[in-house]
């Protein structure tokens, strides 16, 4: 840092990084460029590196840049959605034959991926409990490139030490992949942490507004970045311009978001932890929580994402579902409205019958940042 720039916070960095002001028109927000090629200056001669908006858009890459800032790596890559990312991250690190080691919990769409896409291409994979890290060393074999995990994931909130998977991971010259969804880069940075690759559903809380599907990485070591970057162009499956301007308007106001919906969840988890009618609360905020001590090393705060099992089993826990009112019942998170959703019949029902199958009685719930207080009344009343 020279002697004339300022340090920049992180609520700094999500409203300018790599969003200067347009030079042409002085713009203060980054212009939509709807455009699909640029004109050349001669043969091979590109303005600013443009040449065909499928490589590289002006918006795409204000928030490529904005991402990579975020969270403290070297490059940013926007996609069309989180599964899109993922796609073209693991064609990037994996050949047939190779192995990954994925979470007991991961995320059904995830899971499919692999179960379904991947294992059809030469991939192999193990389920581990990633938030155990003895249990990824023991699932580790001579051909494995990676290991996957989720902290929180998606749905019961487990935490996973990232030190300590970075270490094994490393050790056995493997990359350490986090998807940092449910946390988001403002609660919680896994590069810091010894992660090669970051994974957004930038969907989800970057975007902020329910409004925008989209997907990003962010890589560590520029080599890696370039590779995903090349892969990024070859495969296609590139954020729209308008959808990464919705996302980059979305990380301006996302610290100010995750306090909200932080400080209201753990709201909701004290009016859970003392229902009768539910049988557990899951959240890592609680110090009960196996993976509290883990998760407040590493995060800034908790989140938003709350799931408790409801006593009576399934169908009690569907019908708080379909009783909640304010609570939206739908799919998806990490909007400003409060959603709710079972996700053994929603979410995760790709990952029925598998090792990652969700209880039949739990419920999920993304915490909005409404009133408060309106918020538990609906949850009571849902509760009965």
């Amino acid at each position: 840092m020279t002697e004339h720039q300022l340090p920049q916070g992180f609520e700094t960095l999500a409203i300018h990084a790599g969003q200067e002001a347009d030079p042409q028109t002085g713009a203060v927000v980054t212009p939509i460029y709807q455009v699909s090629t640029y004109k050349q200056d001669g043969v091979g001669g590109l303005r600013g590196g443009y040449e065909y908006s499928r490589s590289a858009n002006p918006t795409r890459t204000a928030l490529e840049e904005c991402l990579a800032a975020l969270e403290g790596g070297a490059r940013g890559l926007a996609f069309a959605s989180g599964l899109a990312a993922e796609d073209t991250l693991l064609r990037t690190i994996l050949k047939p034959g190779d192995h990954i080691v994925i979470p007991n919990d991961a995320y059904g769409g995830t899971f499919r991926l692999f179960a379904k896409v991947l294992t059809r291409w030469g991939v192999e994979f193990s389920v581990a409990d990633t938030h155990h890290a003895e249990k990824v060393r023991e699932a580790m074999r001579p051909n494995t490139r990676a290991v996957w995990v989720e902290t929180p994931s998606n749905p019961l909130l487990g935490i996973a030490d990232l030190a300590a998977l970075a270490e094994i991971a490393h050790g056995a010259g493997a990359l350490l992949v986090v998807d940092n969804t449910f946390a988001s880069p403002y609660l919680q940075q896994p590069i810091a942490f010894g992660a090669d690759v970051v994974v957004h559903s930038t969907t989800k809380y970057m975007g902020g507004h329910s409004d925008v599907v989209g997907g990003a990485l962010v890589a560590a070591d520029a080599g890696l970045g370039e590779e995903i970057m090349y892969h990024q162009n070859a495969m296609g499956a590139v954020s729209g311009p308008f959808d990464a301007w919705l996302v980059l308007r979305g990380i301006k106001t996302l610290g100010v978001r995750m306090d909200r919906h932080s400080s209201n969840a753990e709201k909701v988890v004290e009016l859970l932890t003392k229902h009768p009618k539910v049988s557990q609360v899951l959240y890592p905020g609680l110090p009960g929580h196996p993976g509290h001590d883990v998760a407040a090393k590493q995060m800034k705060a908790f989140g938003g994402m709350v799931s408790f099992r409801v006593a009576g089993g399934e169908e009690a826990a569907v019908e708080v579902c379909n009783r909640a009112k304010l609570f939206t019942l739908g799919e998806s998170l990490g909007g400003v409205e409060s959603l709710i959703e079972h996700p053994g019949r929603m979410t995760h029902a790709s990952a029925a019958g598998s090792p990652l199958e969700v209880p039949a009685d739990l419920v999920r719930v993304s915490v909005g940042i409404e009133s408060i207080d309106d918020l538990l009344a609906d949850l009571e009343q849902a509760l009965g």
